[in-house]
């Protein structure tokens, strides 16, 4: 699965972080939230990299992207609305 693109790349935030990361892979997107759920030990956020080890298919990882966007605004993480 890590040579999955994203159908648009976008920027994000860590928590606490002030420079913003861009994620234009599904493989980027693995290690974006593998460094989240390092620093933050919120279940939500390990439901998130769990979904994301397990894609297996396009379908599965542009759903996890979706996810993680969702989530990422919700925190507000992701910077002018990606």
């Amino acid at each position: 699965m890590s040579g999955v693109g994203i159908a648009r790349e976008f920027t994000a935030f860590l928590p606490q972080v002030g420079t913003s990361v861009r994620i234009s892979s599904f493989s980027d997107a693995q290690i974006f939230m593998r460094r989240w759920a390092i620093r933050d030990k919120d279940r939500t956020v390990r439901a998130l990299l769990r979904q994301m080890e397990r894609a297996n298919s396009s379908e599965s990882a542009d759903r996890a992207i979706r996810d993680l966007k969702g989530e990422l605004a919700k925190r507000g993480l992701l910077p002018g609305g990606a």
